[in-house]
């Protein structure tokens, strides 16, 4: 008789203590996605961030921006194809 005793606080203890842990493991799992929420919200931001600044990156190096500053800011102008100047140096032939 006192062994049934025995086992019986045994499997009430073992039941009680699984039932806090899975307690404990489902609070624990609800924190983590929380904080899973609030970084995929944090990654929202910053993808619209970045759409943002690429934008911006293609309207700043734009062709015809360039060219404008150049022309009105810094005052210069396209060459004429006949004003170009090459020289080719032919690297197979050495002068001692």
């Amino acid at each position: 008789m006192k062994r049934w005793i025995i086992l019986l606080y045994f499997f009430a203890l073992t039941i009680s203590g699984f039932l806090g842990i899975t307690a404990w493991q489902s609070s624990r799992y609800a924190a983590l996605e929380r904080e899973v929420k609030h970084f995929e919200a944090d990654q929202e931001i910053w993808i619209e961030s970045n759409k943002r600044l690429i934008a911006g990156i293609a309207v700043l190096s734009s062709s015809g921006r360039i060219e404008k500053i150049a022309r009105d800011e810094l005052g210069l102008s396209k060459i004429r194809p006949e004003d170009v100047l090459q020289i080719r140096i032919d690297s197979k032939r050495r002068t001692p």
